[in-house]
């Protein structure tokens, strides 16, 4: 009955107290301090708010007083002062309110010079953690994350690169402080650290090579304490880079070591990734050709159209093309022909070309004179698809490209073989998103293409 006699700052810690005191949240005592709280909620000071907000928010409380809360700092924001207040309510409570997190967004970019380190790990990582890709605040970070002079601890340097892996955000000067500092730091991290950098810097197409060097070396000292799952994560990640370690055959001796006998532990996909990342890197064995291209194996793919399996099934494409053109002891099993047909977007129409994809075949049609001496958009048995194809004869000289055989095609055109010293070419197109972030170096993927194709007799003209 006198609760209401009680100031406002002492009723604010009473609420916080109520749980150290052993009081239900649903109790008549809390429900009464509460009420008292939610019709003052108008005179309290912003301070005295922000606390609030952060108890409610750890509490998970679900009652009528924290989104009042929530709506008065809504309401307010325009009276946050302090790099802190703003740090710890991104943190803790702007996941609750997105119009709130919106004006906190707002006031980080304001007070982003004033950051210190720690703050800037905290609003880096609260932005990652809920998926709000803020490009103006992001890159104010890291224009102030590179005027640190300080060398970066490593909670900064682990939880900023999670988080602009996470949010696919790509600063080059940060990517190259963080890897630069983060190498001297490789041999102090736990499995787990090393296998989610070695993935991140993969995610964002960033390949230092000493830094590589370094997982790749702590993966040999530290065999015995990485997973399964943590080896095959670093695997995965040089693949993706189309990183070789110096060390390359100590270093896939001992993940061949590692992964036999322990394939069963796997599911489908990962399995099918692991292998794919050994096509790679040529690096895949025809014990592990054999097992995913085995019938009993990729059944379970067929038919199910989510993303996930969709990308399994492209791969085991990519890992029967392997069988066929780069593996020349291998007697099978190999993908049935009727499997090899369909892995291209049946859409590919020019609203969804590229750009240079549309001007390309302008340029091709403009050349040759005629729609019918080449093919665009061709899905080919060896799951890449080609941009452009064209038959030259023996003095350079296009041909008609339909009147001949195409074993790469998955339905038969022509009938025709070529002709002698004829040539086919496959026009390539590699965009940006194909390259590593520091320069001209295409990723694995594309680096396997090329050599499939090259393997299956094409000629390659390369544009970019």
């Amino acid at each position: 009955s006198q609760i209401s006699q009680v100031w406002n700052a002492p009723l604010v810690q009473l609420l916080r107290s109520l749980p150290a005191l052993g009081l239900a949240q649903g109790g008549r005592p809390t429900r009464s301090v509460e009420q008292e709280v939610l019709w003052r909620l108008r005179r309290l000071p912003l301070r005295q708010l922000v606390h609030l907000a952060e108890f409610l928010a750890g509490q998970g409380h679900d009652g009528l007083l924290l989104p009042e809360v929530l709506r008065k700092l809504e309401l307010r924001w325009t009276e946050l002062e302090g790099t802190r207040t703003v740090v710890t309510l991104m943190a803790k409570v702007g996941h609750l309110s997105p119009t709130l997190m919106e004006r906190l967004e707002d006031k980080a970019l304001e007070l982003a010079e004033q950051f210190d380190l720690d703050e800037l790990r905290r609003v880096a990582l609260a932005l990652a953690l809920q998926q709000r890709r803020c490009v103006p605040l992001l890159r104010a970070l890291s224009y102030h994350l590179l005027q640190k002079p300080a060398e970066l601890p490593l909670p900064v340097l682990t939880d900023l690169l999670f988080a602009y892996s996470k949010l696919s955000f790509q600063q080059p000067q940060v990517l190259h402080r963080l890897s630069l500092e983060l190498q001297p730091h490789v041999g102090t991290l736990s499995p787990a650290q090393v296998s989610r950098c070695a993935r991140s810097f993969a995610s964002l197409r960033w390949l230092s090579r000493p830094l590589a060097e370094a997982i790749a070396q702590y993966s040999l000292d530290n065999t015995q304490k990485l997973s399964i799952t943590q080896l095959c994560g670093i695997l995965m990640s040089f693949a993706r880079l189309n990183f070789q370690p110096s060390s390359s055959e100590e270093f896939f001796s001992m993940v061949h070591e590692q992964l036999q006998g322990q394939e069963q532990q796997l599911d489908t996909h990962l399995l099918t990734d692991v292998v794919w990342s050994l096509c790679v890197l040529q690096q895949a064995r025809p014990s592990h050709l054999r097992q995913v291209l085995a019938p009993e194996f990729w059944a379970c793919l067929q038919g199910d159209t989510s993303p996930r399996a969709q990308s399994s099934w492209l791969k085991l494409l990519h890992i029967n093309a392997t069988a066929r053109l780069e593996a020349p002891g291998y007697q099978g099993p190999f993908l049935p022909p009727e499997a090899l047909r369909g892995h291209g977007d049946k859409d590919k129409d020019k609203e969804k070309a590229s750009p240079l994809q549309r001007g390309l075949r302008e340029v091709l049609l403009g050349a040759l004179g005629g729609p019918d001496l080449f093919r665009h958009s061709v899905s080919t048995v060896y799951g890449w698809d080609i941009d452009a194809e064209v038959v030259l004869d023996s003095d350079n000289k296009p041909l008609p490209v339909r009147d001949f055989t195409a074993p790469h095609l998955p339905h038969a055109e022509g009938t025709k073989p070529l002709p002698p010293g004829a040539r086919r070419v496959a026009v390539l197109r590699w965009e940006f998103p194909q390259f590593s972030s520091r320069g001209r170096e295409l990723l694995g993927w594309g680096s396997m293409a090329r050599r499939h194709l090259q393997a299956a007799g094409f000629l390659l003209a390369e544009v970019s």
